[in-house]
């Protein structure tokens, strides 16, 4: 956060604490009064450290503001007082950890009767669990003081803030001892059994809602811990408490004994079903209470052993689960009254409910636990029956679906494998399935009504997805499982009808379905990512697996820092050098760098660089030029009058120049005068003591008069004549030009 680095400005809070008269809700009105105590504004603190500022702090968390206050502002010093008792700044924790004053006014705010206000019992756990997790020792002794200390939680367990004090008090203890003592003296008090007590008709919805999750947290914290200090000098007393079997039987008596409560009922199923969970962690676990997604992201009940078979769940639990399995079923028969719902799509008359909902997750886990003797008894009593009839039943409730597919789909994969020596395992679940249930016809039946109903213009059946998982996991039961040869058997024992009814349904629609379902909705094929050409070059490569990376780090941090690691660790300073050599090294190396030209005349290369030569370069016209060299250099000659120019102006003229010279000439008819005059006009100025030949000034062409320096590109009309040693020029060989 920003107030680390300590980079505020300057603060109107150092000009109110120069004041003598400055009181505790003028400093609270300010609003950087948070930040200032966070990035440890001494004056800031010790003004607020002050016994009697900590004591209205205090105050204005644990006790209600005036009503008569606006309701926007009537908490705000509450708020503001609670963040900075929870600013987590040492000088403010250690006054209120080690005041036993402000602890007894703190304290006291459970004291109070009736109702807790929920936003001050937030704040109120907000403090209380700063001091659990930062004055460990002094708070944990301080409510081991208080007799009543567990009964005035429970008294107040239907507000979520007490019961988040709760939590905190069994998740904020770091020292493994001083946790062990905590959950011992919270078992000594018996917390759980009077936890239990609150889910009773008696108690209102809140405080079963609550109760219920706060046993929920324990079990799954208390296996946690469990599964991360296995070398544990004693086990958990409160996970023991919840297993006990006259634990489970109470929680039983409670919620199926006299009057049927549905909040009662639904929150002890919450507790039943965290009891069946395995024991493994929470972060390996799925959603949806006991239900885990494995990878090919169908829903199972409970994990399967490394040999197929379900895990064994607590065994008190399955045992005192067996005395009310009659009362359950009786529930999926007869829930409770509820009014009928509309529905987009019609009536619905008596509606599931979250009663039956959850006595369906129940029985379907504990038929996944793999209890013989529980299974027995819900064979006998046709629970299995009963859920199929609710499955078709309620077409559009998904979440019976989801329950009623998991629990079948690991009923028909579940077992250990058969041993070759030995007959294949016979599982009464199985047979009951396909033989009491009639599994095989109920999906028939139902996929040839949702064919006929869409056929005639209606819409789908809501349970259709999860039919074809179940039909496909019967399908897989008989290919391939523990129930291989058992499922083969009773499907041939059907009769024959049904048989090709069911050949032609998998053979059919079912693999018609299943090839739709993993069609690829975009298709990916096309994309090409940037990433891919980069991603095939590093395939080649063999990357260390994580393990070896991990031991390196490992290895790595285990080093120890001595006097060596220390000259050895990072770049040496000889690597540095000054800035001037590193940036004259390239230069330096220069010298040093070799290679090799290759003139050979027949090389590809040297053609085609005769090729591209003949393209772009024009040749000289040899023609015009009587096979003379243009560059060879011409003896000059000097007479004593003016430069005549004779010849082209510069050895570096073309062939097209001269051309373009002679045409000019032609048409001009008397180019020779203007050649002379310019000439010797250069001359003049050149030279005072040389006087240009005379020539006579050439008359203007119809073109108009030519002032450029294309007059000097035209050769003089007196080329012809020769020309005296005084002349600026005087090449032995010049072009004869023909005048008019």
């Amino acid at each position: 956060m920003f107030w680390k680095f300590d980079l505020h400005s300057s603060s109107h809070i150092e000009t109110l604490l120069e004041r003598a008269d400055l009181t505790l809700h003028e400093l609270l009105d300010e609003d950087d009064v948070l930040q200032e105590c966070k990035v440890v504004n001494r004056r800031l603190l010790d003004f607020l450290v002050q016994p009697q500022h900590m004591e209205a702090l205090v105050t204005c968390v644990t006790e209600e503001p005036p009503v008569e206050l606006d309701e926007r502002l009537r908490y705000k010093y509450p708020s503001v007082s609670c963040e900075i008792l929870t600013s987590d700044v040492s000088p403010i924790t250690d006054a209120l950890g080690e005041d036993e004053g402000l602890l007894r006014r703190l304290y006291g705010f459970l004291q109070g009767h009736g109702v807790l206000n929920p936003l001050l019992a937030s704040f109120f756990s907000k403090v209380m669990g700063i001091l659990i997790n930062r004055k460990t020792d002094q708070i944990v002794a301080f409510l081991r003081k208080k007799d009543d200390f567990v009964s005035l939680l429970l008294r107040h367990i239907g507000t979520s803030a007490i019961m988040d004090l709760l939590l905190r008090l069994l998740t904020c203890v770091e020292q493994p001892v001083l946790r062990q003592d905590v959950f011992n003296w919270l078992n000594e008090e018996k917390i759980v059994q009077r936890l239990i007590e609150m889910i009773h008709p008696s108690k209102d919805d809140n405080q079963h809602s609550n109760a219920s999750q706060s046993l929920c947290d324990i079990i799954r914290l208390s296996r946690e811990q469990m599964m991360q200090i296995q070398d544990s000098p004693e086990p958990d007393q409160l996970l023991a408490t919840l297993e006990k079997q006259e634990t489970v039987e109470q929680l039983l008596g409670n919620m199926l004994a006299g009057e049927r409560n549905e909040s009662v009922i639904i929150s002890g199923i919450q507790v039943l079903l965290t009891l069946l969970e395995p024991r493994r962690a929470r972060s390996e676990a799925g959603g949806m209470g006991s239900f885990y997604c494995p990878l090919e992201g169908q829903l199972e009940l409970g994990p399967l052993g490394s040999d197929g078979s379900a895990c064994q769940a607590s065994p008190s639990t399955l045992l005192a689960l067996r005395g009310y399995l009659r009362d359950f079923h009786q529930l999926l028969i007869d829930p409770p009254k509820r009014p009928a719902l509309q529905m987009t799509w019609g009536l619905l008359d008596p509606p599931l409910g979250n009663t039956r909902l959850q006595v369906v997750k129940l029985l379907g886990s504990s038929l996944g636990a793999g209890d013989t003797g529980l299974q027995e008894e819900l064979l006998g009593l046709d629970a299995l029956n009963t859920m199929l009839d609710l499955y078709f039943k309620y077409t559009y409730n998904n979440f019976l679906h989801a329950q009623l597919e998991a629990c079948l789909s690991t009923l028909l994969r579940a077992g250990a494998p058969p041993e070759d020596s030995q007959p294949p395992p016979d599982s009464p679940v199985v047979k009951h399935l396909l033989q009491k249930c009639r599994l095989v016809q109920r999906i028939l039946s139902a996929w040839e009504e949702n064919e006929q109903t869409q056929a005639a213009g209606g819409q789908r059946r809501g349970y259709m997805g999860h039919l074809t998982r179940i039909a496909n996991a019967l399908v897989q039961s008989s290919e391939k499982g523990p129930h291989v040869a058992l499922v083969g058997q009773l499907l041939k024992e059907l009769p024959e009808e049904e048989q090709e009814r069911w050949e032609k349904f998998v053979s059919g629609p079912l693999a018609e379905t299943n090839k739709k379902n993993v069609v690829d909705l975009v298709n990916m094929h096309n994309l090409h990512s940037s990433s891919d050409d980069e991603e095939n070059d590093l395939k080649e490569f063999n990357f260390p697996q994580e393990a070896v990376l991990q031991q390196a780090f490992v290895d790595y941090q285990m080093q120890q820092v001595t006097s060596a690691f220390i000259d050895h660790f990072g770049f040496n300073d000889e690597e540095f050098g000054e800035q001037e050599e590193s940036v004259n090294a390239p230069f330096d190396r220069m010298g040093s760098l070799s290679f090799s030209l290759s003139a050979d005349d027949d090389s590809p290369n040297s053609n085609l660089f005769e090729v591209c030569y003949k393209e772009r370069i024009q040749q000289f016209d040899d023609d015009d030029s009587d096979g003379e060299d243009a560059w060879q250099e011409k003896e000059p000659g000097y007479s004593g009058r003016g430069p005549q120019p004779t010849g082209p102006r510069n050895c570096g003229s073309t062939d097209s120049e001269g051309s373009r010279d002679s045409e000019e000439e032609e048409d001009a008819g008397g180019g020779v005068e203007g050649g002379g005059g310019g000439g010797g006009g250069e001359a003049e100025g050149a030279s005072p003591d040389l006087e240009p030949a005379a020539a006579p000034a050439r008359p203007p062409t119809s073109g108009g008069v030519d002032t450029g320096v294309a007059v000097w590109d035209r050769p003089g009309s007196d080329a012809s004549c020769p020309l005296t040693e005084g002349s600026w020029a005087l090449f032995t060989e010049t072009p004869s030009v023909q005048t008019r």
